[in-house]
This record gives structure tokens, C-alpha cells and sequence, in this order.
């Protein structure tokens, strides 16, 4: 990979990119980039957006999406579908069909993102939700249970990747037991190491056991029990467990670097994050006077991380071939007709 070495995925500012932003990014050379609400206006725009991007770069570089669905989806009804909260789209549904289920509504989804250019969706949510989960997450997540998360996680991955988009599962190691929303504080999970082990990490150990997803993002996140100092992305106790105890092995990103959970300048905290081992540092709010601060303390790319993202980048693959009316119809029937499109 010749291009997009910068240790850093960047936003933009609107619908278009102006000129000073498409500057600042061929000279800071991102790995990626990220998009919001305020970038999508309609499918027409949404495609010319991308492709600018990409030629400011000069290179074919992943742009990527939160659109889980639910109330986290950055493209929206009258273009595209609207979509449950993931939680609500498997209630009363059984393992496999809510496996079945999941792997439809990614696998449309993944289909609307390629074909306006974006190539990369921040999902699946691994977290284990509990009776105190904070909820701007619960009903983002897929249940309570480890062993059931960790399975219809896999049916998410599975249908991002036949859907020629790369999965970035989150948030590692396991955001479940915050009951403050990182967007504005910091949590701090109180319980002892056995407890997240056979909980809160565990699906994210088992499902990088099954199927190696190319790119995780890190939570912001204090686990007292491990390092009661430092949240995840900016702990070097926290990364060493996320690649050796949980076995993540693909291209680590942080969280947003602009959300409150962290402290410090921009800068700051972009250091931070790529010296406790993070790949990419994230940084989504489209600011660019924030921006060349990131782009020099996140500097470029290990050799081990621009290693960690060529096989990111191989995971990404052209779509396979498959009737979306046919899965939308049957994901209709499976849900009563509730979903939308």
C-alpha cells in the first residue's frame, strides 16, 4: 500500500468537500475516512462526495459509515431505509433465526452503502448489554447473553464482507457495563478482571476466534480491575490484553478522539492513542483546524500496522452477487413487515 500510510482516519466538514480539505488531505496522506449526517443529503451527492475523496488522496481509500440502524444510522429515510434498533430487530426471535435475520439486514445495508462509494461500516456492536447498560448503547446491542452476542456477530461480520464492505467490530474490549455515555464522560467499570473475562470480553475473543474480523474500535472506557488510570484506547495494559488475551490481531482503531470521555488537546490525545498501541487514531468531527494537530502527533503507520492494514484492505472485496428484493421480502416475513423499503 503505497498510499494512505498517515496513522489517521479524518471527517469533513458538509455535503461537499471544499478545497482547503481536499488539500490538507493529500498532504496528510489518511489511511480512511468517516462520515456523519451532516455529510448526506442524497444518493447523487453521497457518491460524488466519496469519489472526491478518494481522488483528493489519490488512491481507492475505505470510507467509512456508522449505519447500524436504529438510532444510529447516518443515511436515512426518503433515500434509504430505516431501520429497528438492533436489539428490538432480534427480540422474540431464536438464535438462528435472529442470526438469519441480522445477516439480511446487514447484508442490504452493506448493498446501500457501495452504492454510494462507502466501503466500510462500524458495526458490529459486540457489547453485552445489561440491566444498567447506559442507553444511548443497550438497544444498539444484541443481548445479554456473551455466547449470543458472539454468535449473531458473526452473522454481521459475514454479511458486511459477502456485501463488499469492511466490518469494524466495537467496542473493544466491551462497552456494556458503562452506565455513562463516553460521548460525554468517562466511564469507569468497577468489576474485577475474572468477571469481565467470562463476560464483557469474551465475545469479542470468541468471535475473533471464528472468523478474524479485519478492524476493531476501541471504547473509551476505565476497567478499574486492569488499568484504573487510562481508558482503553489510551491504555497500553488495555491494548496488550485486546491483542494477546482477546487475540485481536486487525487494525485497531481508537473511538472518536472529539468525544469527551478523553481528555486533553485534540493532539494530545491522538499521541496517546497511537503510543498505547492503537493503529489509527479516529477523529470525526469534521474540524479541520483540529486536524493537522492529529495528523502530526498520530504520525504514519508501523510497519506492523501498515502490515495489519494491507489485510484489512484484502478483506475488502467486490460484492457477491444476490437479489436484494428477495432479502428484503424475506426479512419482511420474518419480522411481521415492520422494517421500511
Amino acid at each position: 500500500m503505497s498510499q494512505g500510510a498517515g496513522a489517521a482516519i479524518f471527517g469533513c466538514a458538509g455535503p461537499a468537500l471544499d478545497r482547503n480539505e481536499a488539500a490538507f488531505f493529500r498532504d496528510a496522506d489518511p489511511f480512511g475516512f468517516i462520515l456523519f449526517a451532516r455529510n448526506v443529503a442524497n444518493p447523487d451527492q453521497l457518491r460524488r462526495l466519496t469519489d472526491d475523496l478518494r481522488a483528493a488522496v489519490g488512491w481507492q481509500a475505505p470510507v467509512l459509515v456508522d449505519q447500524e440502524g436504529g438510532r444510529v444510522q447516518r443515511l436515512r429515510a426518503p433515500f434509504w431505509r430505516e431501520w429497528s434498533a438492533p436489539l428490538d430487530q432480534v427480540a422474540g426471535l431464536g438464535l438462528q433465526a435472529a442470526a438469519r435475520a441480522l445477516w439480511l439486514r446487514y447484508r442490504i445495508i452493506a448493498d446501500e452503502l457501495r452504492a454510494v462509494g462507502i466501503d466500510g461500516n462500524c458495526a458490529p456492536c459486540v457489547d453485552v448489554a445489561t440491566a444498567l447498560t447506559h442507553p444511548f448503547l443497550r438497544n444498539r446491542c444484541y443481548g445479554d447473553d456473551p455466547a449470543t452476542v458472539a454468535f449473531l456477530a458473526q452473522a454481521v461480520v459475514a454479511a458486511h464482507l459477502a456485501g463488499g464492505v469492511l466490518p469494524v467490530i466495537k467496542h473493544i474490549p466491551g462497552h456494556g457495563r458503562a452506565v455513562a455515555d463516553s460521548h460525554l464522560a468517562l466511564p469507569v467499570v468497577a468489576a474485577d478482571a475474572a468477571t469481565l473475562e467470562a463476560t464483557d470480553f469474551l465475545p469479542f475473543r470468541s468471535l475473533v476466534q471464528a472468523v478474524h474480523p479485519p478492524l476493531a474500535m476501541t471504547a473509551h472506557v476505565i476497567y478499574d480491575a486492569i488499568d484504573p488510570d487510562q481508558p482503553a484506547t489510551t491504555s497500553r495494559a488495555m491494548i496488550k490484553l485486546i491483542r494477546t488475551s482477546i487475540g485481536f490481531d486487525g487494525l485497531l482503531l481508537s473511538d472518536d478522539l472529539s468525544m469527551q470521555a478523553l481528555a486533553g488537546e485534540i493532539g494530545a490525545r491522538a499521541a496517546l492513542a497511537r503510543a498505547a498501541g492503537c493503529d489509527i487514531a479516529l477523529h470525526c468531527n469534521g474540524d479541520l483546524a483540529e486536524m493537522p494537530a492529529v495528523a502530526v502527533a498520530a504520525g504514519t503507520m508501523t510497519p506492523a500496522s501498515l502490515t495489519r492494514a494491507q489485510a484489512a484492505l484484502a478483506a475488502r472485496r467486490a460484492p457477491e452477487a444476490v437479489d436484494i428484493a428477495r432479502l428484503a421480502a424475506e426479512l419482511s416475513g420474518m419480522q411481521g413487515g415492520q422494517e421500511n423499503g
